[in-house]
């Protein structure tokens, strides 16, 4: 991370990304993302699908793992420092849904991964020797643009570091099944992230987010939700995806999701990280 980049992060809690993603990398995981999103229901292939009926956000599960295009994302040059210093060399992917999101859908309330009264163990976010360590994050690639105005992503810079709980229905009605509830504004503290395609907003799940009402009726909000957390850490089952799930994936990614002792240094990471070996030698 730059000294930007790091001093960003550290005081608001999330970091925008601009033009992460090349054309020739944009353009076929675009591509894929639509024919997942336009696939019939009974032509999903076994633990792919969605709810989609859900009323706030539509997530197609393991959308990392439909198509190539999608799952290189999970191992991109550009994030792939910042994952190492969040997670001190000691990575693990956890899950990569395919989010999405139009005119139909609610409001996504507030809500963060970790909170004062619950986990206080869990999804720790500290500095250590000068570097951000984060034990659970969220890359959100984005696939399409969000202009200013348009909704979407929405968080509340500095509460991955709060101490107190948030008091319901602050800055806006706090609930998952408020049918009509249209939040379109952006109160003071809060920040609206206009995210264009090829850009990666990276956040804390300690961080409170969620999503402004989408607005426009021509176009809608596609973004891989890549989650990654410490290679010893277990949250939702030890193996997150099935042999079916596995079968696709290259070694690189099934090794990056492995569980592992917090002293073993995955071989991705020795390949990809000499100034390991470097730091061995000295």
């Amino acid at each position: 991370m730059t000294p930007e980049q790091r001093y960003f992060f550290d005081t608001a809690g999330y970091l925008h990304l601009r033009d992460v993603l090349s054309k020739e990398e944009l353009k076929p995981a675009q591509e894929a993302a639509e024919r997942y999103i336009s696939m019939a229901p009974e032509e999903w292939a076994p633990d792919f699908g969605a709810d989609l009926e859900r009323p706030d956000l539509t997530g197609y599960t393991h959308g990392f793992a439909f198509d190539p295009a999608l799952e290189r994302l999970i191992l991109h040059p550009t994030t792939w420092p910042i994952l190492m210093e969040f997670t001190n060399y000691r990575p693990r992917f956890n899950s990569g849904t395919l989010g999405y999101n139009s005119h139909r859908h609610w409001f996504h309330p507030l809500h963060a991964g970790w909170t004062p009264e619950k986990r206080p163990d869990t999804r720790r976010y500290y500095v250590e020797d000068g570097k951000i360590r984060c034990s659970d994050f969220i890359f959100f690639f984005y696939l399409t643009d969000v202009f200013a105005g348009d909704g979407g992503l929405i968080v509340l810079p500095g509460s991955h570091k709060c101490h107190f709980e948030r008091p319901p229905n602050m800055f806006y009605q706090d609930t998952y099944d408020n049918e009509g509830y249209v939040a379109d504004f952006v109160p003071p503290g809060v920040h609206n992230v206009a995210a264009r395609a090829g850009d990666v907003v990276i956040i804390s799940e300690c961080l409170m987010h969620g999503a402004l009402s989408w607005k426009p009726q021509d176009r809608d909000r596609r973004f891989m939700i890549m989650r990654y957390k410490l290679q010893h850490t277990v949250t939702g089952g030890l193996e997150p995806f099935s042999a079916e799930i596995r079968a696709r994936l290259a070694p690189a990614t099934l090794e990056l999701s492995e569980l592992a002792s917090y002293d073993h240094v995955k071989e991705i990471v020795k390949e990809r990280c000499p100034e390991l070996e470097q730091d061995a030698q000295h």
